[in-house]
């Protein structure tokens, strides 16, 4: 496992001492790569024990020491000061697995770093902490599926049984989330053609009763519950009523989808980037 400390500005390699002979290095007894933390609710009653009620997964903490080493003491203090510099933006904390998959959380700086000055000549430890919002490594590339379209995988993928006419288009896909937890799709519908519905693993529905121009387009974000069309405006007016989003679970679930009034150029295309929570 490789870590990396980025901001818009800079890019640090915690294995750098490892590879190159200075930079910086992650030590042993870094904490809070590990399962997060839970905020647990019960309901207590009037009888005995009590009722398990839901979760809420917190943010996580993370301290990573650090040995910071230079090629002579005016290259190490070229080297706290990258460091500092980095804390002091928004960062993104990045892990390369043995496979190459970047995952990536952002983070803020909130203690640590203290540095004795007199230490060495040519390195210095320090421990830094960071907090990161969310509790989930994001996996950095998207996975997509393109469903429709000229060059694409058809429609009727898996219903060529069912009798349509030749404007309506149907198809499934298989997803696979390689992550730990649920995944959030997003939908790029490309027209021309109306009535999209997104079927999931559970068969929970997503219906768009608008159309799309064939010029047009629609982004159904089911992470965010944001739906807009390809000038950025909000449509979700256009959503059936009590609409239900919907996520793809760890492993590979099969989902179907549905556009009416569609040509040979209408297509649908789903992406989702798989979360982890676990890094080893």
């Amino acid at each position: 496992m490789k870590l990396e400390l980025s901001s818009p500005s800079d890019r640090l390699d915690l294995a750098g001492f490892e590879t190159d002979g200075v930079g910086f290095q992650a030590l042993a007894g870094i904490t809070g790569l590990g399962l997060p933390q839970l905020s647990v609710q019960w309901l207590e009653g009037a009888g005995d024990g009590a009722a398990y009620r839901g979760r809420r997964v917190l943010p996580r903490d993370i301290d990573i020491p650090l040995d910071i080493v230079g090629r002579n003491r005016a290259h190490l203090a070229e080297l706290v000061t990258r460091l500092a510099r980095v804390l002091a933006d928004e960062c993104t904390l990045t892990y390369i697995d043995d496979a190459g998959v970047r995952w990536s959380t952002p983070v803020r700086w909130i203690g640590g770093g203290s540095i004795d000055p007199g230490a060495g000549n040519r390195d210095v430890q320090t421990v830094i902490t960071l907090r990161a919002p969310s509790p989930y490594f994001l996996a950095d590339s998207a996975q997509t599926v393109t469903i429709g379209g000229t060059t694409a995988a058809p429609f009727l993928s898996a219903m060529s049984s069912m009798p349509l006419s030749s404007s309506q288009a149907i198809g499934s896909a298989e997803l696979t989330n390689d992550g730990d937890v649920a995944a959030y799709p997003v939908f790029q519908v490309y027209g021309p053609g109306d009535n999209f519905k997104a079927i999931g693993p559970g068969g929970e529905t997503l219906w768009y009763t608008g159309s799309i121009t064939s010029t047009g387009s629609i982004t159904v974000d089911m992470g965010t519950g944001v739906v807009r069309d390809g000038s950025g405006a909000n449509v979700y007016r256009y959503l059936s009523t009590a609409p239900r989003f919907w996520s793809i679970p760890p492993g590979t679930s099969t989902i179907s989808v549905s556009l009416l009034n569609t040509t040979t150029a209408s297509r649908i295309v789903v992406s989702w980037r798989p979360r982890k929570w676990v890094v080893i």
